[in-house]
């Protein structure tokens, strides 16, 4: 059985006969881990929707470089464009909820600051979390076949976000509501707001009605922060995507 070929993102442009110096990650990975020697082909992906063809032309201890063979449209990218608004949550939650989001099809995430959510960051740990949330992305995109990178945008304010929404639906999770999504008619794109381990405050959930969201419950139990955008957005898209 031929073995599956490894996808890498690189953020270049891919020219046909052009070579490319692979990113220090990826280089390690497919030199120290898988093994990967010379003449050996896997896929690259640019994360603006092309995926290229490739072969390993030379292989050093510094540089492992990949020669384009073949650029083509990437696959895997929803018809339906959901924001995940996501409630930042503590270590492997978070990154949890990211892949699985991206696994599923989500064409951008914005983590948010929350009322009774207990993660602060500032400065260069912000920005060191957000350009891990990034690669978070990008690592599910190699796995999932997706050539489009959504983007992890920079944590913001619950309240920013919402003066921000101009999605023609707007859902915001809310336990013990009657909200479902039958009735609604298919949306170009979709906004989805997912509170923190302890919920959204009152004020919050309020906050998102008067910004035009509907809420919307998952049934009669009480989903983790993590677990909640998997079952919301495998509903959205099967019910208006591509599952």
């Amino acid at each position: 059985m031929a073995m599956k070929l490894p996808r890498v993102h690189v953020a270049a442009d891919f020219i046909v006969g052009g070579d490319l110096v692979l990113p220090e990650g990826p280089a390690h990975h497919l030199s120290r881990v898988l093994r990967l020697g010379e003449g050996d082909r896997l896929r690259l992906f640019d994360g603006d929707g092309h995926e290229a063809a490739a072969v390993l032309v030379a292989i050093g201890r510094k540089r492992v470089v990949a020669r384009i063979e073949a650029v083509e449209a990437g696959r895997g990218e929803s018809p339906l464009a959901v924001h995940l608004g996501q409630a930042i949550s503590k270590g492997d939650r978070m990154d949890y909820a990211i892949q699985k989001a991206v696994e599923l099809g989500v064409a951008a995430i914005t983590p948010l600051y929350t009322e009774q959510g207990d993660v602060r960051l500032k400065g260069e740990r912000e920005a060191k979390k957000l350009a891990h949330w990034q690669a978070v992305a990008a690592s599910a995109c190699e796995q999932c076949g997706r050539a489009t990178l959504p983007p992890v945008h920079p944590a913001r304010r619950l309240s920013d976000w919402l003066t921000e929404r101009h999605e023609p639906l707007r859902l915001v999770l809310h336990p013990a509501t009657p909200g479902s999504l039958e009735g609604f008619e298919l949306p170009p794109s979709v906004a989805l707001l997912i509170g923190p381990e302890g919920g959204l405050s009152d004020a919050e959930v309020e906050a998102a009605r008067a910004s035009g969201f509907v809420a919307l419950s998952l049934g009669p139990r009480i989903l983790r922060t993590e677990t909640a955008p998997v079952v919301a957005l495998s509903l959205l898209q099967y019910r208006f995507g591509d599952l």
